[in-house]
């Protein structure tokens, strides 16, 4: 379990852990998590699709590869440590229908929520590691915490269910192509 991620966030409204055992070494789960597309999962698509029709907001897709694509957004990366842990943060306010993501400000800034999420991996085995991604949020008021409330009541199902699929998806994939190397 990463301790990093306490570095940036240590106290947080809402904490979500997940993770899974993958058969295939840290370096390349850790690539393949980072370069994951995650418009590539269908659900995926239709939850942030859905998003976008119950807040109307404008719908665009998340180009690239995850990390990339997170950047592109405006998320700023916290710390990192090569092959094995990233972490990503933010400062938004995730209930406005076209959601604007910007770096984390140093004081508490009235009226948002910080977000703060990892990739992490970490060997158990030369092929056989322990893929975790965790996120936290934490509003910077009692405003922005009501409203944050009432909007991860509505969204909590599909916020998890992404993380879920995304999860599944970087195991198989990276299981696949540690595979094909053994087979070379």
């Amino acid at each position: 379990m990463s301790e990093t991620i306490d570095r940036f966030l240590p106290v947080a409204d809402v904490r979500e852990r997940h993770q899974t055992l993958v058969h295939a070494p840290a370096g390349l789960v850790f690539d393949v998590a980072e370069r994951f597309e995650l418009q590539s999962i269908g659900l995926v698509r239709a939850i942030f699709w859905l998003r976008s029709k119950l807040m109307r907001a404008r719908y665009e897709p998340l180009r690239g590869g995850l990390v990339e694509g997170m950047r592109a957004l405006g998320w700023q990366e916290l710390a990192r440590t090569p092959g094995r842990e990233l972490v990503m943060g933010s400062a938004t306010q995730p209930w406005v229908p076209d959601v604007k993501f910007r770096a984390i400000p140093a004081d508490d800034e009235p009226g948002v929520v910080k977000i703060v999420w990892t990739l992490e991996a970490e060997p158990l085995g030369p092929a056989l590691t322990r893929f975790a991604t965790e996120t936290r949020a934490r509003a910077t008021d009692d405003g922005a915490r009501a409203k944050f409330r009432m909007y991860w009541r509505k969204f909590r199902i599909g916020i998890v269910l992404i993380r879920r699929l995304a999860l599944a998806a970087v195991k198989k994939e990276a299981e696949r192509r540690y595979r094909l190397k053994l087979a070379c």
